[in-house]
């Protein structure tokens, strides 16, 4: 009978050092190593998820209509250079009628009775900005989009358009437009009233996501041993980072409401002090006159860096920032320059 009690009382003094050890880890994974584990997982899952959502599937869409285009641009017979103002709904109603006559002609039995110089338009390609509109086998209509960054090239991408009949409205049947820009929000808004906005919507929105793409690349490529927490959405219409020098942490946060724009609508940049405030602490108690240098309500806004972001790209606010970086801090954290 004792030794079954003795043995009841040790499981429990088990389960209790375990409850306690369970509480002891909970309360280390509330602190700041616990959040950067869990925000390192996330960044993990982040990036499988996009190595998931790049599969085959996409991609053998995106090489077939690669060759669709390549197939379709070889066969021209005439290439038209527009400017922007001469790109309006006159000219997408006529490349619609030339796309339905071309599919008339090759349906019917004797291709002999339609006008030469009908076939001959209807094999015309246009090249309007960053687009390239031409026709495609099935009363198909094909649109390119060619993005670049700071004048280099790079991938283009691919929106299809098709309806039945002139009279019956046009329908998005495939693309190559990445699933996480609304393209779908876009066709259900625009392409029934407008298909002129429709189209240069999809290309403001692909050309503004390679240009921010491409602008965290740069700063990540350049400024990597800086620069740390580097977190964006897909459709990098959410951007966060942080820069940990000059005895200071500084968080950049920076939204993008409108995604064909390349500057942000929302910007935050904070600063506090990190390494120095240990000493801080240590000087409060010997001196009053230090209590009062260190009374600065933190953490704090770092205004001009702000107004950098608003106007300029963020590789470039980014070296004005690191450049006035240092005496800012040191107007704003006095304490800063004895440590």
């Amino acid at each position: 009978m004792d030794n079954d009690m003795e043995e009841v009382f040790r499981k429990k003094n088990i389960n209790r050092r375990r409850l306690s050890g369970a509480r002891d880890s909970g309360r280390k994974g509330d602190g700041l190593d616990g959040l950067r584990a869990r925000l390192s997982d996330v960044l993990k899952r982040h990036d499988d998820l996009k190595n998931r959502l790049s599969r085959d599937s996409d991609k053998l869409v995106y090489e077939r209509l690669v060759k669709e285009f390549l197939v379709a641009k070889a066969a021209i017979t005439e290439e038209i250079s527009l400017d922007e103002e001469h790109w309006n709904d006159g000219l997408f109603a006529t490349i619609r009628e030339r796309v339905h006559i071309e599919t008339e002609r090759k349906a019917m039995p004797d291709q002999g009775n339609i006008p030469p110089d009908l076939y001959i338009q209807g094999n015309s390609i246009y090249k309007i900005g960053n687009k390239v509109i031409c026709c495609l086998e099935g009363a198909r209509i094909g649109i390119a989009y060619s993005t670049h960054f700071q004048g280099e090239p790079c991938e283009e991408f691919h929106c299809v358009l098709e309806s039945k009949s002139f009279l019956q409205k046009l329908t998005v049947i495939e693309h190559s437009i990445p699933f996480f820009l609304p393209i779908r929000e876009a066709e259900n808004d625009f392409l029934s009233s407008n298909a002129i906005k429709f189209i240069d919507y999809i290309g403001e929105i692909v050309q503004a996501y390679v240009d921010r793409r491409e602008q965290v690349s740069v700063i990540k490529t350049l400024y990597e041993n800086r620069i740390g927490n580097l977190y964006h959405s897909l459709s990098y219409n959410l951007i966060e980072f942080t820069l940990d020098d000059y005895d200071c942490k500084v968080t950049f946060s920076l939204r993008y409401a409108d995604l064909a724009s390349i500057l942000p609508s929302r910007i935050r940049v904070m600063v506090w002090p990190i390494h120095a405030s240990k000493k801080i602490l240590i000087s409060e108690h010997k001196s009053s006159e230090t209590e009062a240098s260190g009374a600065r309500p933190i953490p704090a806004r770092l205004s001009y860096a702000e107004d950098a972001l608003r106007t300029m790209s963020l590789p470039q606010a980014f070296v004005e920032i690191l450049h006035s970086l240092p005496q800012v801090l040191l107007q704003m954290f006095p304490h800063l320059e004895s440590t």
